[in-house]
């Protein structure tokens, strides 16, 4: 089976309703609005309603940078102006310590970009501050290098490796996965049914498929356990958690216990992820080793159903995220506006940016964000828990992750005393009981458990149910070799002979 063949059962699995992935004719009508977005110098665009007034802006790179001591020379490092906020604030990791990221952004919940960090640039190494390839002299992005991408070229075509860059740099063009030996045949997961099973496609085929598809939303590979692969486990080495993300407290439970938390990314243009939070109140850091991503935050105070935006769907039409940053979101920009800031548009706003090669995106817990694939792209994110968002993730996995949660506050206690005793704080606080010392809860977990599993046992029979008609359906009929007519013909003849002997006998008696 090719890769062709592969595609179609994938998406076929993926979303069985949709017949024709290719109906909207995005393929067609996508470039003139990536192109757009690649040659336009104000990659950062703001929408916020200000005294029941829209107030849009568009923004340099320079509107938006931060300085390594935690200011914003023209936005206040988000902090806001008399002409409204700035996010994301964009920090270059070779002149921004960790100490100044964590006091000044991520305690704040900033949103940030951060530059040149897969390249090896840190304040320890300053001499590796201008190893962004892809960018002028001058700072600015190149996006004539970038256009590239989407048709397969690469910018990373020297042998030299610098001091601190991550090997990713060198081994996730397109064409090197393509002929990794470790990973081009490691199965990687590109979907999920309607029963919630993984659909998995060989990386080889999905860069074929990523090359020639002309789907309106593509497959993406979204793959949280490659490290269970003994080959594809090699990815690990191919990048390092930046230092400004190295504190991960649920590290502490084990990674066979802890919830998915990292991903490796490819992914086709036009493809991506619908608007979301963190699980968890976990905050997350996205580097984008090549390609371009769109981008578009919300603030946590903005409602779920504001930014869900399915009001402003009309029937027939998709909601994936190409659909959503070309149609929905300007609707939604649109209807902000028309309300005057009143109703559940009151402080609304929203920021949107576009992600380079060698950037990381922070996005603090509890903002909202959708990403979409402007070109073909490669990276790596995770979420994690650091002590500045201890209080809302312990908040949210005592209750979500009940026996998860009694584990880590066991280990909290043994290595993080003052964590563990914030916790138990915040469970007095909202009286909150742990699962381990509630009878009663033990009680309804196993039976909700136990209800699980029954769904799970039977949704598992139905799909093999189900396989089993498909085989049934596709397997061809019997042929009758030359020659079994006249079997069949002489055991009818005999039959008929024997019950006529049979008739005679009777009567002569």
């Amino acid at each position: 089976m090719g890769w062709q063949e592969k595609a179609i059962k994938a998406r076929k699995g993926h979303r069985p309703s949709l017949k024709n992935w290719e109906r909207d004719g995005l393929a067609q009508t996508f470039p003139p609005y990536a192109e757009a977005l690649l040659q336009s110098d104000r990659p950062y665009q703001s929408f916020e309603m200000q005294n029941g007034e829209a107030v849009e802006r568009s923004l340099r790179l320079d509107d938006v940078r931060g300085d390594g001591d935690g200011s914003n020379r023209k936005c206040g490092g988000g902090g806001g102006s008399s002409k409204g906020k700035a996010y994301p604030v964009v920090l270059d990791a070779a002149r921004t310590p960790p100490r100044v990221f964590h006091a000044k952004y991520e305690a704040q919940c900033v949103p940030v970009v951060i530059r040149d960090v897969p390249y090896g640039a840190s304040v320890s190494r300053n001499d590796a501050a201008n190893n962004d390839g892809n960018r002028d002299d001058d700072g600015d992005v190149n996006m004539e290098e970038e256009k590239k991408e989407c048709d397969g070229h690469d910018r990373n075509s020297s042998n030299t490796t610098k001091e601190g860059e991550w090997p990713a740099v060198r081994r996730w063009t397109l064409d090197a996965l393509a002929r990794d030996p470790h990973l081009a045949d490691r199965p990687l997961k590109c979907g999920e049914d309607d029963d919630g099973y993984t659909i998995r496609m060989k990386l080889s085929y999905f860069l074929e498929y990523l090359k020639y598809n002309r789907d309106d939303s593509p497959l993406y590979i979204f793959d949280a356990t490659f490290d269970e692969d003994r080959y594809a486990k090699r990815i690990l080495e191919d990048y390092t958690v930046p230092e400004y993300f190295d504190e991960d407290l649920l590290g502490l439970v084990g990674e066979r216990r802890r919830p998915p938390y990292r991903w490796f990314l490819v992914g086709p243009c036009r493809s991506g992820t619908t608007v979301h939070i963190d699980p968890l109140g976990t905050s997350a850091w996205n580097t984008l080793v090549h390609g371009v991503k769109r981008w578009v935050l919300f603030p946590p105070h903005v409602p779920k159903s504001v930014v869900k935006g399915r009001k402003l769907i009309l029937p027939g039409e998709d909601d994936e995220a190409i659909h959503y940053f070309t149609t929905i979101l300007p609707r939604m920009k649109r209807k902000a506006a028309a309300s005057g800031g009143k109703g559940e548009y009151a402080n609304f706003a929203c920021y949107e940016f576009t992600q380079f090669a060698g950037e990381t995106v922070f996005v603090p817990h509890g903002w909202w964000h959708a990403v979409l694939n402007v070109t073909h792209t490669v990276g790596i994110t995770q979420n994690y828990c650091s002590r500045r968002n201890f209080d809302e993730v312990w908040s949210q996995t005592r209750g979500g992750r009940k026996k998860m949660a009694c584990t880590w506050l066991r280990r909290l206690a043994e290595q993080h005393p003052d964590l563990a005793k914030r916790a138990k704080e915040l469970n007095r606080r909202d009286g909150f009981v742990m699962w381990e010392d509630d009878p009663e809860e033990q009680r309804r977990w196993r039976k909700k458990r136990a209800e699980k599993e029954k769904k799970k046992r039977e949704k598992k029979e139905r799909r093999k149910e189900k396989k089993r008609a498909e085989e049934q359906q596709s397997k061809p009929s019997k042929k009758e070799k030359w020659g079994d007519h006249r079997t069949t013909e002489r055991r009818k003849e005999g039959s008929n002979g024997d019950a006529e002997m049979r008739e005679v006998s009777a009567g002569d008696y």
